[in-house]
């Protein structure tokens, strides 16, 4: 994970590294995945999200675009 100041920061970094610009997230968006992802990794009942779920988890967060689909 990278850390940029600015949607324009992630430009001119893209750019410079000839990289193609992959999701972004606000650290806010960031903060309430690590949450939905890992808040109930220590309950004996944890297991794996499946891809719906991991999608379903994208669309509450406000992750939206090609790059946050899982499924084909």
């Amino acid at each position: 994970m990278l850390l940029f100041r600015s949607e324009q920061h992630v430009d001119r970094w893209c750019e410079q590294w000839k990289r193609p610009r992959g999701g972004t997230l606000s650290l806010q968006q960031g903060w309430r995945l690590a949450k939905e992802w890992y808040g109930d990794r220590l309950s004996p009942d944890w297991r794996p999200k499946s891809t719906a779920e991991a999608e379903a988890a994208f669309a509450r967060i406000g992750l939206e675009g090609d790059f946050w689909k899982l499924s084909v």
